[in-house]
């Protein structure tokens, strides 16, 4: 068959793939089958081809006008808006994004991650701008909603299989943990630091070892938080007063850093595993 025959099939297969005529899963199948690399593909950008915008319906068009239109107008009108309507409107800009990317997430990935990275940022910023508008200063209520928003990154980083929203949520509760430490020590000394810390990365390890038979990118991913949190105690010797010289820092810095390389070293058989 000719490339010509060939292109105008194909073209027809994707008229019933956009009108449902045929379930998606036949026609995947007449692609694989009718399609080989002489068919010219369409260009698309995150999977919207330009076939797609000719032969849209103006339903379409009017539905999106009509989003934007709300949405721009929630967004001017944002701060005239009553404390129980922000919250109503911030949760239902989430919700749907959030509801959109898992709708989408096996057939459009990458419409999935750009839904779930807008939804993310939108419930952060939305919440700590509903916490300054309420005149609420206190550090502890924008740390708690930190946590709260960063236990909702890692339950859809682990639903989704998505691994950045896996440790953005792992970061923001290690962030949490630090702190709370931070207002409970003032002048800690070295040993204060790292007993605070390296039970915290042990567990971490330990929890990619018992989830690596089941999930392998969360095991990566909590292998690499563990990791860090490793070195946690040094690094948070830049933002406190702690009570030891600089000197003892950069040895226990090095010490760990040998250690933690020798470590992987000698079970990188192991520890691969896990992960890949």
């Amino acid at each position: 068959m000719d490339a010509e025959k060939r292109t105008m099939i194909v073209r027809e297969i994707e008229r019933w793939r956009r009108s449902k005529l045929l379930p998606e899963h036949y026609c995947d199948f007449l692609l694989n089958l009718y399609g080989d690399d002489t068919v010219t593909k369409q260009a698309s950008i995150l999977g919207i081809t330009a076939t797609t915008v000719t032969n849209s319906s103006w339903k379409i068009w009017l539905a999106i006008v009509a989003i934007i239109t709300a949405v721009a107008l929630s967004a001017l009108n944002f701060n005239s808006f009553a404390l129980p309507m922000q919250i109503g409107v911030s949760a239902l800009l989430v919700i749907l994004c959030y509801g959109l990317a898992y709708r989408e997430r096996t057939k459009k990935p990458i419409v999935a991650y750009v839904l779930c990275g807008v939804s993310s940022v939108a419930m952060l910023l939305l919440g700590i701008y509903i916490l300054y508008l309420a005149g609420v200063h206190a550090n502890a209520a924008y740390i708690s909603y930190l946590a709260l928003c960063s236990m909702i990154w890692l339950f859809n980083g682990l639903i989704g299989r998505m691994a950045i929203f896996q440790i953005c949520g792992w970061l923001g509760l290690v962030g949490t943990y630090g702190w709370l430490l931070l207002q409970r020590l003032e002048h800690p000394a070295w040993f204060t630091l790292e007993i605070s810390w390296l039970p915290v990365s042990i567990v971490l390890i330990w929890m990619a070892w018992l989830a690596h038979h089941t999930n392998k990118q969360a095991a990566g991913v909590l292998m690499l938080i563990g990791c860090l949190v490793w070195f946690m105690p040094e690094a948070m010797t830049f933002v406190l007063d702690a009570n030891m010289s600089v000197r003892i820092i950069q040895l226990s810095f090095a010490v760990k850093l040998v250690t933690a390389g020798a470590a992987l070293f000698a079970l990188r058989k192991k520890w691969v595993e896990w992960v890949m």
